[in-house]
């Protein structure tokens, strides 16, 4: 083992990853409907998922953001999320000698302390409230962090980056989601969203805002990445930019051949993001036809380097994305993987305060900050009852 490899493992172990974004409850449901003893995290499941327990344990990580994402397009979105959000009160309650529930800053700082894993919950697409400030309101009271205010399609009242701009940005109706989730105290995501979604939310909010699993569009042209622009207003904002592994948005060569292998998909009948095993039968003999090009944790870290440049080394943080992609990097090919981009980091004369900064304090701070926030929001307004149909008529 390298003498940074050992410093990175070292530095985990005090100041442990928070991760941003993991897709297992999806994956899960997809897999085998949430038969949790047919894949039971405790034991190494590598042949068919990116997360379990021991590699979580290996990789350093002490906090996890399960995503309760579902489909934009199901028709019951509402209830699938509740569905997702039980698999991860479910996985919390059999595994309570590693897992944590948390719903607070102080929770996160609690599970360190006792060497478990915080468990928090973020869901993925406003589409799962339903256009319904209620809805909103009790998923947070079920535990839901934060929320990303779409997913790859249009929501009513906001712009997806990879839809057609409908809204131009955050409608009426989206600016009361905002501030609404501000006197909650649950995060605003701005992953996914349309760069004129994310400067909109920016303007509307008290609260500071992450992105739960986005990386540098300088350095990777892709709308799922964060313009300059948008980085520079986070030291003002307070809030933290997560960066992902996902080739797709992290190697410009990988998005052309993403593009080439997603249409590829959609010509044998799957959906794109499909990741079941006949879908991925059709994905590999893509592949072989045509190699994919492969990121590393030196292209991850290119990214961490420029957004440091740019927001400052305050408002960064980690969201993997693992069990929500086909593909991982070299060397970051599982939850196990983290101590390799944070050795990448040290060779790259990164200081131990900072990656403590990148790994914990910074998620921490920030979930602090809404909450901090959010008591204020309270002695002065109650719950909104406002509807899409009152402000976006």
């Amino acid at each position: 083992m390298s003498s940074s490899l050992e410093a990175a493992r070292e530095l985990l172990r005090v100041f442990p990853v928070v991760d941003g974004h993991n897709d297992l409850p999806w994956a899960l449901r997809e897999q085998v409907r949430y038969d949790l003893d047919a894949r039971d995290i405790a034991t190494h499941q590598n042949a068919h998922l990116h997360t379990d327990i021991p590699r979580l344990r290996e990789g350093g990580v002490g906090a996890q953001y399960w995503s309760v994402y579902v489909r934009s397009d199901l028709p019951d979105a509402v209830p699938a999320t509740l569905e997702q959000i039980d698999c991860v009160r479910q996985l919390i309650v059999r595994h309570p000698d590693d897992l944590r529930a948390a719903s607070t800053a102080a929770d996160m700082e609690a599970a360190r302390a006792e060497g478990r894993i915080a468990s928090l919950m973020g869901a993925e697409g406003g589409h799962s409230i339903a256009n319904s400030l209620g809805t909103l309101r009790g998923l947070y009271e079920l535990g839901v962090r934060y929320m990303t205010l779409t997913h790859n399609d249009n929501v009513a009242w906001a712009d997806s980056a990879t839809d057609a701009p409908v809204a131009g940005g955050l409608t009426r109706f989206g600016r009361e989601v905002v501030r609404e989730m501000n006197r909650l105290g649950m995060l605003v995501d701005l992953s996914h969203v349309a760069a004129t979604t994310m400067r909109d939310a920016l303007d509307t909010t008290d609260a500071p805002v992450i992105f739960s699993h986005s990386s540098a569009r300088a350095v990777c042209d892709h709308p799922r990445n964060i313009p300059d622009d948008v980085l520079e207003r986070l030291p003002a904002n307070g809030g933290v930019a997560m960066v992902t592994f996902v080739p797709k948005f992290v190697l410009q060569a990988a998005v052309d051949w993403t593009a080439a292998a997603d249409e590829n998909m959609r010509a044998h009948g799957f959906h794109h993001l499909d990741t079941t095993a006949e879908a991925m039968k059709v994905h590999h003999a893509f592949e072989e036809r045509n190699p994919r090009p492969i990121a590393t944790a030196a292209t991850v870290a290119d990214h961490l380097d420029h957004m440091r440049e740019v927001a400052g080394v305050d408002h960064l943080g980690i969201g993997g994305d693992y069990d929500g992609t086909a593909f991982t990097p070299d060397g970051l090919n599982d939850v196990s993987g983290y101590p390799n981009l944070v050795a990448e980091l040290l060779d790259r004369g990164w200081s131990t305060a900072d990656l403590a900064k990148l790994t914990w304090q910074n998620s921490v701070r920030v979930l602090g900050a809404a909450e901090d926030v959010a008591r204020d929001l309270k002695g002065r307004r109650g719950p909104s009852n406002a509807t899409l149909e009152e402000l976006d008529s």
